[in-house]
Formats: structure tokens, C-alpha cells, sequence
């Protein structure tokens, strides 16, 4: 046989073997893009939350384990063959007797799941605002909150179940146990009759997932998880920005190292348990003593006993990173302009011109 024919042989049979294999590949695909069922019903419905973050590649094995749809190789190839559909984040009611298109389809437009209870919790809010926002979008009252923030059995089964809570959150003088360890976001919950432990687990595995990342970090720190949290939650209140929020707790350590005391009004006001934009404080509020308040003479060189608000990721990350300074005060201006200053007569001076520019914080 001459070499021409040798090759056109080769490439016939080539040609054979890519006609076959594009058949099978065909056949297999067709197949794989069809519904996980042929038939709907209530036990049909799956109802996923796919996380902000997740790689189309993960959003497929999410869904095949799920059995929303067949194959996670089967939605790449779909999304290759059809460029340009973003997956986007968000709680889906998935029928798995939908083929993979309907379920692309829905995805990459967003059609999330209808909630009958969503939740939205803010960066900075102390357990007295969290506990008045549960009462208001569920079927929780306040004392509900606060019923099981004081059940010693519970918040012991939390100890046990989560790394990064421990016996420090027990200490008497803490006003309310799971104080800054609530992440700031919005929630999404079944019904206003969601309990209120319900609650509070749904937030503390939102605080394990963004707390994980730094799991090595916090556990060789010479801060505990709980004094990291506390200054976070300090910082969140004295700073708008992570740069402000990290150069603030770069202050408070120059400050614990010259064992003077931190010296925050925020955390005067959470031991009065009044609000900053209520009132001033009292000579009487202003000189308590107690385990928050940073400007009595007890406090010397200490870390309040525990958070003040929850912290939002923000004041966590630049508690963790802050920025190394030689300031040892620091003052806001009415805009929530910080500045820094490296002695007591320049901070003084800084607040007459602030004073005297207008610019100074006044209660309405």
C-alpha cells in the first residue's frame, strides 16, 4: 500500500472515530442537560442558597450533589456553548424536573426565591438594637432575645460547637454574651416564626465561614478571638474607614504598651448603656466603674471585658492588620474626619480648632 493511501486510511479512520465520538459525546450530553426527574411534586422542590463568591465550576458540583441537576461537567460545557450568562448569588426554589437550561435561566437572572422573613443587621448595632429588630420582623418579643442570651446551657452548647467562642464570652461582667460575635448582614429566614437560637446560629456560622480565612492568624495572635472582637468593635464605632479603623487600633496599642488606659467615649456610653446620638453622660455615667468603660482609672492598660457592637468585617480585618504609629490620641470631627496626634497638648489643640472651625460633634 502506497503512503497516500496509508494516509488517507489514517484519516478516514480519524474521521470515523471523531464522527463516533462526537455521537457519543451528543448522545451523553443531550441526556445530561435533561432533568434530574421526569415528573414534579412537593418532593420535587429544592430550595439552595448559592454563596457569593462560588466559581460556576463550584455552583456545578453544588447543584449535581444537590440533584438539581445531573452533571456538573454537562453546565460547563452548557456554559461554554452559550457565553456571556453570569451565575449570580442568592437563595434559589429549584424544581428537579427543570432541564439545565431553565436552571442556567434562573440563576443568571437572578430570580431568587421569594422570603417570607428577611433580615437585615447592621455593622455597629449593640444586642439592644439586634434584639428590637428580631422583635420587629419576627414572632420573637425583646425578652425573647434576651431570655436566651442568659441561658447558661445554650451559650455553653455554642462554646462547645464553635472555635472561636470561649468561656470569655461568661464572664459576669459582660452584659450580653454574644456580643460582637453576630456578623453584620442580611439574612434570609423560612418564616417570622423562625426561633430566636435559629437566628442566632444562622449569623454565628456567617461569623465561623469570614473568620476561618483567618483561623491561623487569630489562634497565634497575642490577642484572643474575644480581645480581637472587642477592639473591632471599638474601632468600628471611633473610625469610618478600614485605613481610620487601622490606625486607631495601631493608638490603642501604643496606649496598652504605656499602660495608660484607651480612653474611648464609645465604649463609656455601652457601659451607660445609652446611646451615642441619645444624650451626653452624667459626671456619675462618665467616671462608672466597670469592665467597658475605657476612661475610668480601673482601666489602665485594659481591654474592655468584651465587644461593644458587632463589628462588620471591615473593623475586623484592620483589627487584625492594623497600622503601626506613633499617634497616641486621636479625635473625630462632626464629618467623621479622624486625626491623629502624638501627645495630650496637640490633641488638646486639635479640639479648640475643631472647636473653633465648627467642625465639633454636638447632640442635637
Amino acid at each position: 500500500m502506497s503512503k497516500l493511501k496509508k494516509l488517507s486510511a489514517l484519516i478516514i479512520m480519524l474521521a470515523f472515530v471523531a464522527i463516533i465520538a462526537a455521537v457519543i459525546f451528543a448522545i451523553w450530553y443531550s441526556v445530561s442537560i435533561g432533568p434530574v426527574s421526569s415528573e414534579s411534586s412537593d418532593e420535587t422542590m429544592i430550595k439552595l442558597t448559592i454563596e457569593n463568591g462560588m466559581s460556576s465550576s463550584q455552583i456545578g458540583k453544588f447543584l449535581e450533589k444537590n440533584n438539581v441537576i445531573k452533571s456538573a461537567l454537562a453546565l460547563k460545557f452548557y456554559l461554554r456553548f452559550n457565553p456571556g450568562k453570569v451565575m449570580q448569588s442568592g437563595t434559589y426554589n429549584f424544581d428537579n424536573s427543570e432541564n439545565l437550561a431553565s436552571v442556567v435561566s434562573k440563576i443568571t437572572t437572578g430570580d431568587v426565591a421569594a422570603s417570607d422573613t428577611r433580615i437585615t443587621f447592621i455593622e455597629g448595632k449593640n444586642m439592644r438594637w439586634v434584639a428590637k429588630t428580631i422583635a420587629e420582623n419576627t414572632n420573637n418579643t425583646e425578652e425573647d432575645v434576651f431570655a436566651v442570651l442568659e441561658d447558661e446551657e445554650y451559650i455553653d452548647s455554642l462554646i462547645e460547637n464553635y472555635w472561636f467562642i470561649t468561656d470569655e464570652i461568661k464572664d459576669e461582667r459582660i452584659y450580653y454574651p454574644l456580643e460582637g460575635y453576630l456578623m453584620p448582614d442580611t439574612y434570609e429566614f423560612k418564616s417570622k416564626d423562625v426561633t430566636v437560637k435559629e437566628i442566632f446560629e444562622v449569623l454565628l456560622n456567617h461569623t465561623e465561614k469570614y473568620l476561618d480565612q483567618y483561623r491561623e492568624e487569630i489562634e497565634s495572635n497575642s490577642l484572643t478571638c474575644h480581645q480581637i472582637l472587642t477592639l473591632a468593635s471599638i474601632c468600628e464605632l471611633e473610625g469610618k474607614t478600614t485605613e481610620d479603623r487601622a490606625e486607631i487600633i495601631g493608638v490603642f496599642y501604643n496606649r496598652l504598651l504605656k499602660n495608660m488606659p484607651l480612653g474611648s467615649d464609645v465604649t463609656t456610653y455601652y457601659a451607660a448603656k445609652v446611646d451615642m446620638s441619645e444624650r451626653d453622660l452624667t459626671k456619675k455615667e462618665l467616671d462608672a466603674e466597670n469592665g467597658y468603660n475605657t476612661r475610668n482609672a480601673n482601666m489602665y492598660g485594659k481591654i474592655p471585658v468584651g465587644p461593644i457592637c458587632n463589628p462588620s468585617q471591615s473593623a475586623i480585618d484592620a483589627t487584625l492588620h492594623y497600622t503601626p504609629t506613633e499617634a497616641l490620641y486621636f479625635v473625630a470631627d462632626s464629618k467623621g474626619k479622624v486625626y491623629f496626634t502624638n501627645s495630650y497638648d496637640e490633641h488638646q489643640a486639635k479640639i479648640k480648632e475643631l472647636k473653633n472651625d465648627g467642625l465639633w460633634y454636638t447632640y442635637e
